[in-house]
């Protein structure tokens, strides 16, 4: 399917707003808000679930008059078993697809009633971005009429790009919780992603593992890489990860 000019903006517009953002608190927010925008939808949604136990948040949405229904959002779509939730993998990227293509009764049923009373949608569709055994993360996307080829198309298209997303959050997320301190020494300039390489580099991971972390390639690694070695000022592995120490980058 080719896909217009506008959705190559598109594109490029959610990786700028990506990558200017330093907040993980607020990056799910900002995308979701991009998606609707882009998508022209009445409701986007990032949700993580873990199946087992039945745990999960919603980290996004848009818009904003939402919060008020997503507080058990995950929970529910758990227990109701909601196709979309459950056509997601944790570890194999499925494409997205309308709901009504894996469930042939969708305006029959109790989600559907949910997603009109809730969410203004009688219609959507869910983006997988899979990355972590046993946790099912997906956006869905609604409106009042189904997504056609071309958009499905470009969800596609995005879906590398949210998948590194939610990599990156979830590994600084760990990074600042265990080994990370929430701000790092004033002078050296490191961006978010360029953190999170120096903390897992600092973990003692090499440029392969880094790159299937964080769900990118180990030329765009080692890219960060050379950035972290300018801004510290240094020029091996080694080096950089004492320096890091020394100065309370990484403990």
């Amino acid at each position: 399917m080719q896909l217009e000019a506008r959705d190559y903006e598109r594109i490029l517009d959610l990786a700028v707003a990506v990558l200017e953002n330093g907040d993980t608190d607020t990056s799910w927010h900002l995308i979701t808000a991009h998606l609707l925008e882009a998508f022209d939808c009445h409701s986007a949604t990032y949700t993580a679930g873990n199946v087992a136990d039945g745990t999960g948040q919603a980290e996004g949405w848009a818009p904003e008059r939402l919060s008020a229904h997503v507080g058990d959002l995950v929970q529910r779509r758990i227990r109701q078993r909601h196709p979309l939730f459950f056509y997601t993998s944790p570890l194999e990227l499925r494409p997205p697809v309308n709901v009504s293509e894996i469930c042939a009764r969708w305006r029959h049923t109790e989600w559907y009633s949910e997603a009109r009373r809730d969410f203004g949608a009688a219609y959507q569709m869910g983006l997988p971005l899979p990355g972590e055994r046993g946790v099912l993360r997906n956006i869905v996307l609604g409106r009042d009429a189904d997504f056609t080829a071309r958009e499905l198309a470009l969800a596609a298209r995005l879906q590398p790009l949210l998948v590194g997303v939610a990599n990156h959050v979830r590994e600084l997320r760990r990074l600042r919780g265990g080994s990370l301190p929430g701000a790092v020494p004033a002078g050296h300039g490191l961006t978010p992603r360029e953190l999170t390489v120096l903390g897992l580099l600092s973990e003692g991971l090499t440029t392969g593992a880094m790159a299937r972390r964080l769900g990118i390639s180990p030329h765009t690694v080692n890219r960060h890489l050379e950035k972290v070695y300018r801004k510290l000022g240094t020029n091996n592995r080694v080096s950089t990860v004492r320096l890091a120490r020394q100065t309370g980058i990484v403990p």
